[in-house]
């Protein structure tokens, strides 16, 4: 039974390692930079990055890769996210991590542009599927069709005893009516009549001669 109990978490982002650095103060009116972190080969500590989902909530743990021990978390709070992009480079970032109630900050890098992308859509992806579940759409709202251009249906069919008229080169003016066919007199009609537009033969294939 206890093993039944236990939350079932998602995991929503693996990073195989990231590189955990001690960052200086900000300075009022300014972004963070990861120039401004010292030597970028030299970080603090190396590791495991997990974006792990429970019932109550989602948060950015950093553990050992080979025993899994957590060195910081950081509770994800997509009103108030705990990650924040720096100025100069798009692998780094800032990270607000909690511990008992204390908060500090650190600077994470990722050795591969496409790691941090992934970073991002994972967060985005999770961000947009709660604000979703906060506001869910009503269900007598009705999402028209994107292809269905919108405004109200108009009838181009022909009323009984109104003609329009087609102008065919080579060919006299016509009167349409209800029930006559562009190939023939009617529609109620099997054949072809002789006024009517001429079908045209299919394209030669590249055996037929010509």
């Amino acid at each position: 039974m206890d093993a039944l109990d236990e939350e079932v978490e998602s995991i929503l982002y693996i990073a195989r390692e990231v590189s955990v650095y001690k960052i200086p103060h900000l300075k009022a009116n300014e972004g963070h930079r990861a120039n401004d972190w010292g030597d970028l080969a030299q970080p603090l500590w190396k590791g495991r990055l997990r974006i792990v989902e429970k019932s109550s909530g989602a948060a950015l743990m950093f553990e050992d890769a080979q025993t899994g021990d957590l060195f910081a978390r950081a509770p994800y709070d997509a009103l108030k996210p705990c990650v924040e992009s720096v100025l100069d480079s798009s692998r780094y970032f800032v990270i607000r991590v909690e511990d008992a109630g204390k908060k500090a900050y650190i600077g994470m890098g990722f050795a591969e542009r496409t790691d941090s992308f992934d970073f991002n859509v994972a967060l985005q992806d999770y961000t947009k599927r709660l604000k979703a579940a906060f506001s869910p759409p009503s269900p007598d709202e009705e999402t028209p069709s994107p292809h269905i251009p919108a405004g109200p249906k108009k009838d181009y069919s022909l009323k009984e005893g109104q003609t329009f008229s087609i102008s065919i080169p080579g060919k006299a003016s016509r009167l349409l009516t209800p029930g006559t066919s562009l190939i023939g007199s009617s529609t109620q009609s099997t054949g072809i009549s002789g006024g009517g537009v001429p079908l045209l033969p299919p394209p030669p294939s590249s055996g037929r001669k010509k």
